[in-house]
């Protein structure tokens, strides 16, 4: 079950690859997340000595009156990832034109999970292919209904 989407990104990036992380979150922030308060909008992953985080993406405080003060939405949160996943991606993500996009915040059992992609921007010409093509199967599915009929 997916409690957060990105719905964007599938839109605005071309996946070449998907991946699953586990997420370190405080409980509050577990809560709301199941609760589907929040946001991956803009989000990215970013890989920093030796870690990945998830930054820019919003996590709105469960209870705000008994939330921390100190508790930042947006903060990073880092991502739980092995040593041999860690290094292929940090090379990845050097290449030009390819970055880490979270798709989706779900739970796997007990455990809130994040899948993000690997993936490269796409050109307008190409979104505006994607328009067409969607369309294009709505309009032959719509067809393909009527005659059923």
């Amino acid at each position: 079950m997916s409690f957060i989407k990105n719905k964007k990104a599938l839109f605005n990036y071309e996946v070449l690859e998907k991946y699953e992380a586990g997420i370190s979150l405080y409980g509050f922030e577990v809560k709301a997340v199941k609760r589907a308060d929040g946001s991956l909008a803009g989000s990215f992953v970013k890989i920093r000595n030796e870690q990945a985080y998830l930054v820019n993406a919003y996590i709105a405080p469960y209870q705000p009156a008994n939330t921390p003060k100190e508790y930042d939405p947006y903060r990073e949160r880092r991502l739980l990832l092995s040593k041999k996943e860690l290094k292929y991606l940090a090379g990845k993500e050097r290449e030009k034109g390819l970055t880490l996009v979270p798709v989706s915040m779900y739970n796997r059992g007990r455990k809130i999970k994040l899948e993000m992609v690997l993936a490269k921007g796409k050109k307008k010409h190409d979104k505006r292919q994607d328009i067409k093509k969607r369309d294009m199967e709505r309009e032959i599915s719509r067809e393909f209904k009527e005659k059923l009929k």
